[in-house]
Parts: structure tokens; sequence; C-alpha cells
């Protein structure tokens, strides 16, 4: 049995010194079979206790002989010294020498103890912080920074206020149902999309270690249930569109306009494109001499996805003529500029609509409305003015104005294989437009080569 090392004194203790050397030295202090400081060359001290646990074991060589008998060793540091005085780390040290004679590993019980309490501070995140840092990483697979915006602003406005401070652990279906029902109804598809971002923000609580159990802002088997679907309570809602029978009539009077939100409001209707995508316009995305406009993917307010393709407009002699006599603004590469500079606004274009509308019921007419509702038309209307002028008006193949609309034809395997955008096809599709918006609506314009054929 090795001797026993002599009890040192707090005083004896604390004046122990490095004996030099680039190693750290380790003094027994006696009081405790094992117990050490251990002194580093930098002076700092910290309790080691040395011990051996377990069941005696043999270790043998090649041939069979016993070259080591006894339990195995062990190290366990008992924390840094002034911090733990000599009394409460002999105390320490008895108390963890009698877990190991029991049979209880005290680090493995120090690390749950750990995990435990993370756990416990990590189901203390609350919704609010978990949005943020799930927003942070997760937004930025978005097409654009206006959407990134809204997706947070969304959840802000209405979830915040009823569930932001509560721990995520704690929220569950009730919660979720008061912050969804009272714009159930009244703004569906604005609530449709709030339950998808608050399951998304639970879910990576979840994957996280924030929350367990089921989420409860999934719809299948959960909302679903509590409910009405979003379908069955507010079909989605049409933009008012100009009907075909005052178009002429409306072209006329937004070419008596004058100023560069009439010009844009002109160009937009030309070429059916959405207002975004008007009012970013740049001059390098034309080509004059080819006549063709491009705008790529992930483009600000295109509705492009980043990982869609370049959509190609043809412009037409009318279009052509309308950008040849745009006036440039010094240092800016925008086609359609505010007066003061910068993109013009959506708002720009919805005011001429109104304008237009109001002068026009002014002077004894009936205005420009919406077949359906009544109800005033708007610049993204005109793109289901066109739609509506190529299905009743005209022989063009319905697929083709679809493209021209920048929507997606076919199923996921024809788009797959169908990689073109028939843009000359288009050309004499959008000419016939150009030609009725002016007044010169023939009989039937009919396509004379039509796709596949």
């Amino acid at each position: 049995m090795p001797p026993r090392a002599k009890e040192l004194t707090p005083t004896q203790i604390k004046g122990l010194k490095h004996p030099g050397g680039k190693r750290a030295v380790k003094v027994a202090v006696g009081g405790v079979s094992g117990l050490h400081i251990q002194i580093q060359p930098s002076g700092a001290k910290s309790w080691v206790l040395r011990t051996r646990y377990g069941d005696w074991a043999e270790r043998r060589d090649a041939e069979g002989n016993v070259i080591e008998r006894g339990r195995k060793k062990r190290e366990i540091g008992l924390g840094a010294y002034p911090d733990i005085l000599p009394g409460a780390a002999r105390d320490k040290a008895r108390e963890i020498k009698a877990k190991l004679e029991a049979g209880i590993d005290p680090i493995a019980e120090r690390k749950a103890a750990q995990a435990e309490l993370i756990a416990s501070a990590r189901r203390g995140l609350t919704f609010a912080d978990a949005l943020e840092r799930y927003a942070e990483e997760k937004v930025k697979e978005f097409r654009s920074e206006k959407y990134r915006q809204q997706w947070k602003a969304t959840v802000v406005k209405y979830a915040v206020p009823e569930i932001g401070k509560m721990a995520v652990q704690d929220i569950d279906l009730q919660d979720v149902l008061r912050v969804l029902q009272p714009i159930w109804d009244s703004r569906t598809e604005t609530a449709s999309k709030l339950r998808q971002r608050i399951e998304a923000v639970l879910s990576w609580a979840t994957v996280q270690g924030y929350r367990k159990g089921d989420n409860p802002a999934r719809w299948a088997g959960n909302l679903k249930l509590v409910l009405p679907a979003p379908s069955k309570v507010s079909a989605s809602k049409n933009y008012p569109a100009l009907q075909l029978d005052d178009v002429a009539r409306w072209w006329k009077a937004l070419q008596a306009r004058e100023g560069m939100g009439a010009r844009a409001l002109e160009f937009q209707a030309m070429t059916a494109t959405r207002s975004g995508a008007i009012r970013f316009a740049t001059w390098d995305e034309i080509d004059l001499e080819n006549k063709v406009w491009t705008i790529q993917p992930g483009r600000k307010s295109s509705k492009i996805a980043p990982n869609d393709k370049a959509k190609r407009i043809p412009l037409t002699d009318e279009m052509v003529a309308l950008l040849k006599e745009l006036p440039t603004l010094k240092d800016s590469n925008l086609v359609f500029w505010a007066p003061r500079g910068g993109a013009l606004s959506d708002a720009t274009l919805g005011k001429l609509m109104r304008t237009l509308h109001q002068a026009d019921t002014k002077a004894g007419g009936k205005g420009f409305v919406d077949a359906a509702t009544g109800e005033q038309a708007v610049p993204h209307g005109l793109r289901s003015t066109f739609r509506t002028w190529v299905a009743e008006r005209t022989g063009f193949d319905g697929d083709m104005a679809e493209v021209a609309l920048f929507h997606k034809v076919g199923n996921k395997v024809q788009q797959a294989y169908d990689r073109s955008d028939m843009v000359e096809k288009r050309r004499a599709m959008m000419a016939a437009w150009c030609g009725f918006l002016h007044g010169r609506e023939v009989e039937k314009v009919v396509q004379l080569e039509r796709a596949g054929t």
C-alpha cells in the first residue's frame, strides 16, 4: 500500500509554487487519498482526484503472464483553487469516491445534469426568439428582399403579439387557434400562409431540441379538424379586369395622359406583364435591335424565382417606338423612373387607373370596371384582359398565352422537357394584342402556325 500523504494546511497549500518547467505538476494534499492540487507553469491551481474504481482486472502479455493487476484509473477535476478551498475539495473528493464505490460514475452523472440544464434552458426559448433565429437562416432561400421582409412581417404582426413571449415548448393547439381564428374567415390567404410559417418555426424548434411532441400548427390530422379548408372559406380573389369592349376607349384615354407613369402603364398593358417587372425594368435587359426584353431569374419584383429560367418578352414595333421616345435619367439604368429619381411606385400606376376611371365617369361614361364584380379595373387586371382576349377573340394557342404571362404550362414532366418559350410565335400574338389596344380589331385573329403542327 502506498504511503499516505501528509495532510497539508490551507496556508501550506496556498504557498505551493511551481518548481519550473513547461508541464503542470500535481502535489498530494492529504486528508483524502488521491486528492492532489495541480499547479500550472503560470501558477494557476486546480483540484484533481486520482483514484481507481470498478472491478479488479488483470492485463497479461503474449505468453499469458500477468503484467498488471488492479482497477481502472481515473482522474477527476474538482474545480479551481481558490474558488474551491481545501475543506470543500476534501468533502467533494470523499463524495465522489463514495459514488464510485457504489458503481455511480460521477462524470457521467455531471454530464447528464449539464445536459438536462441545457435542455431546460432550451425549453425556455420563446416563440419570438425562435422566429428570429429561424428566419435569420431560412429567409435566405427566398427570391427577393421584399418577400423576405413580408415572410417575417406577417408572423410578427399576427403571431408575436399572441404567442411571442411563450416558450415554444408550451405552445399548443389552442394557442395557434388564438392566432389564426380572428383572420381565418376575413383574410384566409394570409391566415393560411401564417399557419405554414408558424408550423415551420415550431418544426425548427423541435429539430433544435427546444420542444418535444407534435407540431400544433400542422394542418393534416390537426387544424384540419377544427378549421374550415381555406378553399371553402374564401375563393381566390381575381383582380378587377378591364372589359374587352372598353379596351380601345381606355387606351385612347391613357395615351392622352402625360408623364412617365402613363408610359409605364402603356408598356405594362402592351406586354401583359406584372407592374413590378415594368417598374424595375432596366435598359440592359432590353435589346432594341432584336426586339426582345429579357428578365433574369431573381430580379427584383419580377416574380421569377432564382432557380427558374430567364423570361423573354417579344417587343412589337409599338413597344419599341414607345421605348425609343422615353427620356433617360442621368446616372440611372431604369427604363421607367419617378420624377424624384428611383423606381416608380406601384401606387403610381394604381392611382392612374383610378384617375382614368373617374375622368370617364365624370364625362358621362360608365368608367372602366370589371364585368363580374363591377369594381374599378386595376393594373394587374390587364393581364386577365389579355388572357380573355386570346380565348374569346383570337385563335391563338392558349398555352402560348400562358407562357406570355409567365405561367407554368403542362405537368412537371412536360415542363422538364419543353424548354421553348415560343418567343417568335408569341411576337405575332403580341402584335395582334397591340393592334387590339389601338382599336384595330379584326373579325377573328387566326394563328397561322399552331404549336405542335
